[in-house]
């Protein structure tokens, strides 16, 4: 009975993101202004957050001079609470296939958003203009390496994206674990409830390291594991 709830609460909400998604479009369309732009995804990201409704538990600091943020992915709440927490204008590293459904194609391009496309290796030259870009504006990229939404208990591999803007960029990076989003929005099972989200900040990378995009994944994994264990999980 629980899990039929479950649905029926998702099957709700996304026929209301549906219809955010077009008064999103018609915000958008009235301005340029990258400020505005951010308070109103902002302000969409903090009435999620109580349609859901949830609430983040942030343990640690986010660090200030962080260029570029690297996260898990597990759910599109995981996008939700980084839009409603994070202090900076966010610059999402996504991937080319979101742009291209209409009814987003206004939500990713207003904000300059940076959209991959996977299939060409040479596309790297454009997405380094535009990280650059995006930096001097004094914003942040936020990337999530594992490339797709992870289901089972270990992290994805992380792509060498994050590590080639990162490195041919000379960005400080910061690396953010959000803890088993999908237990309260699963987009794949199509399932909803309510909770806390807690996201752990970790200190920023020493990207000398030439194997620091792997060493991270590994610190996160372990630390990820320990908090499941801790919850009984």
């Amino acid at each position: 009975m629980r899990k039929i709830c479950r649905k029926i609460k998702a099957l709700f909400y996304f026929i209301f993101i549906i219809f955010n998604a077009f008064a999103i479009f018609i915000l958008f369309s009235f301005t340029n202004s990258q400020d505005r732009i951010w308070r109103i995804r902002k302000a969409w990201a903090k009435l999620q957050s109580k349609i859901i409704p949830f609430e983040v538990e942030l343990v640690g600091e986010i660090n200030q001079e962080a260029q570029m943020i690297v996260m898990n992915h597990q759910s599109m709440l995981d996008i939700i609470a980084l839009e409603k927490i994070y202090p900076k204008n966010i610059v999402w590293v996504a991937k080319k296939e979101l742009s291209q459904i209409p009814i987003f194609k206004i939500c990713t391009t207003k904000p300059k958003l940076i959209c991959v496309d996977r299939k060409n290796p040479r596309d790297i030259v454009r997405i380094l203009k535009e990280a650059k870009e995006r930096l001097d504006e004094g914003r942040v990229l936020a990337i999530f390496p594992e490339g797709t939404r992870a289901r089972g208990s270990k992290l994805l591999k992380f792509q060498s994206g994050a590590k080639i803007i990162a490195d041919k960029l000379n960005l400080k990076v910061q690396a953010l674990l959000i803890v088993d989003s999908s237990k309260i929005l699963d987009s794949k099972s199509f399932e909803l409830g309510s909770g806390t989200l807690k996201i752990i900040c970790l200190d920023l990378i020493d990207t000398s390291d030439e194997q620091w995009l792997e060493n991270t994944r590994k610190k996160m994994q372990e630390i990820l594991d320990k908090e499941r264990m801790n919850n009984g999980i």
